[in-house]
């Protein structure tokens, strides 16, 4: 998977964890507020593999 597509994917799960939080905070629903929380921070992760390959790419680019 491409450092772009990491990212976008990254993106994308960190605001469906937000939006599933925020949905779970109003409904009362602690099981959609752990999931929301899970998704939020499999999202930073991937968004963070994303920047990490840019960065590998960029220090191997420099040889």
């Amino acid at each position: 998977m491409s450092s772009t597509t990491d990212k976008i994917k990254g993106a994308a799960n960190e605001a469906l964890g937000k939006a599933k939080q925020g949905l779970g905070d109003v409904t009362g629903n602690d099981k959609l507020k752990a999931e929301g929380a899970a998704q939020e921070l499999k999202g930073k992760t991937q968004s963070t593999v994303g920047s990490a390959k840019d960065t590998v790419k960029s220090a191997t680019d420099k040889l």
